[in-house]
């Protein structure tokens, strides 16, 4: 018989933390390898969106993704009477730590939001910086500063992220706009959709989209916006030196992110700063499916580090 394609609901587990209910990806390590990589995902985003990471991320050992709160479909933070900021979510993934990860020593990699999460959770618990044995950026930022934005679509974005963050918008915005009519519209001719979706195939792009329509439907948008307006306002320099080298890759061309300001302001935070580039279309592909389609997320030179971890 062939061998069936692998799927994001063959290695999906329920995940209960804190009061809120959602999901984790789990996959064992692969034979002879007992190595642990956690995964910590960005804005907008799903275990299905970044599928094909944790198979990439599984070549090399374990792999744990864990849902975001008011992402992937998990309970928000407001249920449990939480404001959404940068300590809610550094306290959320400190727990999931110290639950799943006892007495095991990990490597941790963050993607774009995924990477002030890790960094604000280290300053805020340094005792665990001795459980990582490699700490890995990929398009990751930790300054309001790291944006690559003008001043007026920098200020259009944060007051409409803080205006449609308060619950009455919040509900309004996903009566009235977040319809799948809507947002196949938006993504065909927004500035920003166009970056994102620039160069591809008629097939491609209305599988990105379908894969828009779906992030948008299952995404808290209170949430979403809550976490838009605190990125808007980040500034985690000065807030704790962190005794750990960052291998970050930055995504040559980002049009969201100023990569030269992302390293000065983690050189500021960081014992170390080890750079290495990756090439993409956009900051962030709508469906990165396969190992094959995320393999651009490693660098050839943080592989060979990584190897080299028991």
């Amino acid at each position: 018989m062939p061998k069936t394609a692998k799927t994001p609901a063959d290695y999906i587990l329920p995940l209960y933390m804190n009061g809120l209910a959602g999901r984790m990806l789990r996959m064992s390590p692969p034979k002879n390898k007992k190595r642990e990589i956690l995964f910590i995902y960005g804005h907008h985003a799903s275990l299905e969106r970044y599928f094909g990471v944790a198979e990439l991320l599984n070549i090399y050992g374990g792999v744990t993704i864990p849902d975001l709160p008011g992402f992937g479909g998990m309970e928000p933070f407001y249920k449990i009477g939480e404001r959404v900021n940068i300590d809610s979510f550094a306290d959320y993934l400190a727990a999931f730590i110290k639950l799943r990860f006892r007495n095991k020593k990990f490597v941790i990699a963050g993607y774009s939001l995924g990477v002030p999460i890790i960094t604000r959770m280290l300053q805020k618990y340094p005792e665990l910086s001795q459980k990582i044995q490699m700490l890995i950026s990929v398009a990751g930022f930790t300054h309001k500063d790291d944006f690559n934005f003008s001043k007026k679509r920098y200020w259009i974005y944060r007051l409409g992220a803080a205006f449609f963050s308060q619950r009455p918008t919040a509900a309004l915005y996903k009566l009235l706009i977040l319809r799948p009519l809507y947002i196949r519209y938006i993504y065909r001719h927004l500035f920003n959709a166009k970056q994102k979706f620039k160069g591809k195939q008629a097939l491609v792009l209305a599988r990105a989209i379908e894969m828009e329509v779906n992030l948008w439907r299952s995404n808290d948008p209170r949430t979403y916006m809550a976490t838009g307006n605190m990125m808007f306002r980040l500034e985690l320099p000065g807030k704790g030196h962190i005794g750990l080298p960052i291998y970050h890759a930055g995504v040559d061309g980002d049009h969201y992110f100023n990569n030269v300001r992302v390293e000065q302001h983690m050189r500021m935070i960081y014992a170390d700063f080890v750079h290495g580039k990756i090439k993409s279309a956009s900051h962030a592909p709508s469906i990165i499916a396969t190992a094959k389609d995320a393999a651009f997320f490693m660098p050839k030179e943080f592989i060979r580090v990584l190897k080299k971890i028991s």
